[in-house]
């Protein structure tokens, strides 16, 4: 019998959630599973389920924990939630969760999906209370897809899922490219030209160091600057405003087309002293940066009784929440865990 998330509203007015570096914590990142349909290169290793790991996947929070969780985050302060995976549409419940979420008046809630799944659920989850959503799409290629996600015949049904997102005001939607030298570089271009045609937002995403296997390089990386030079010789490109915690770099097409384009830069510009989130595994670990080297479980918190209990354990682990990232440093540490179990 599958459980049914738990509604309820907030009744606590909610407080600031600060780290020990002055910046406030309103975005949190909710995992719900760690299984994923696809195999992209620059996460999984290909090798089955379980992946690498020697141990198997722990047992995700049920949807009342993840619903009491939700809560006392936003009874601290926060105010986006997304919801990730591993690919969350495997779930069965999430479209209640979602609802669940919006009934603690929550008014900003994202997706983040392959979109393997997504068309036929696009307007049940909008109707539940999903304002946003975006859709991970790393080739317009049939055969450089399959070679990404390693998930033939793939393509149409992300396209498919796209389209229904647009149909169901799931708006702006947001489409995600890790770009990767040698699998996927040479569609910049025609990504952009992408986002002119659909009217959606377009990110490109650099290569970072959290895939399962041994793929990342620095060579594999390409650069902001690369990307933005080589879009602005076909189509000229003027920035937008960086909002606060946002971790593009926003463009809009300079003749007024349609369409957005974002470059996420970690690597190679790196947002940190802005960063506004964390980020919660499916098993009940509480992740202040995508890099942490350290997990706070909150689920023995979320078994006591008493609310007073999740809210110092959140609190006590955000103001211990890392300064920023030091990818492509000497002595960089690479998570133990890869990003379909962290969340992504």
């Amino acid at each position: 019998m599958m459980e049914t998330p738990m509604a309820s509203t907030a009744t606590s007015t909610p407080t600031a959630l600060t780290d020990s570096f002055g910046r406030s914590i309103t975005d949190l990142r909710i995992s719900v599973t760690e299984r994923c349909n696809y195999r992209c290169v620059y996460c999984r290793t290909g090798q089955g389920e379980a992946s690498n790991h020697a141990e198997p996947p722990a047992e995700p929070l049920s949807w009342s924990e993840l619903e009491r969780l939700a809560r006392a985050f936003v009874g601290l302060g926060i105010k986006k939630v997304r919801l990730t995976g591993g690919e969350p549409l495997l779930r069965p419940g999430l479209v209640e969760f979602v609802a669940s979420v919006a009934a603690l008046g929550v008014t900003d809630i994202a997706l983040t999906t392959n979109g393997h799944l997504l068309a036929p659920l696009a307007g049940p989850l909008r109707r539940a209370g999903l304002t946003r959503v975006t859709v991970s799409l790393d080739s317009l290629q049939p055969e450089s897809f399959t070679r990404i996600t390693r998930v033939p015949g793939g393509l149409d049904r992300v396209l498919e899922a796209l389209a229904a997102a647009a149909a169901a005001r799931l708006w702006p939607v947001k489409v995600n490219v890790v770009l990767l030298r040698g699998y996927n570089d040479g569609e910049i271009e025609a990504f952009a030209r992408f986002a002119r045609e659909r009217d959606c937002v377009v990110r490109f995403i650099e290569f970072m160091p959290l895939e399962e296997g041994s793929l990342w390089s620095r060579a594999r990386v390409v650069p902001m600057d690369e990307i933005v030079q080589r879009i602005s010789r076909v189509h000229a490109l003027d920035p937008l405003p960086r909002k606060p915690g946002e971790t593009a770099c926003r463009y809009r097409f300079h003749d007024g087309a349609d369409g957005e384009i974002g470059i996420v830069a970690p690597v190679t510009s790196p947002f940190c002293n802005q960063c506004t989130r964390v980020r919660v595994t499916a098993d009940g670990k509480l992740r202040t940066c995508l890099f942490s080297l350290r997990e706070w479980d909150l689920r023995p918190a979320l078994r006591e009784p008493s609310a007073d209990t999740l809210a110092g354990r959140i609190r006590r682990a955000v103001a211990q929440k890392e300064e920023r990232h030091h990818i492509g440093e000497p002595g960089f540490v690479k998570p133990a865990r890869g990003m379909v179990q962290i969340g992504g």
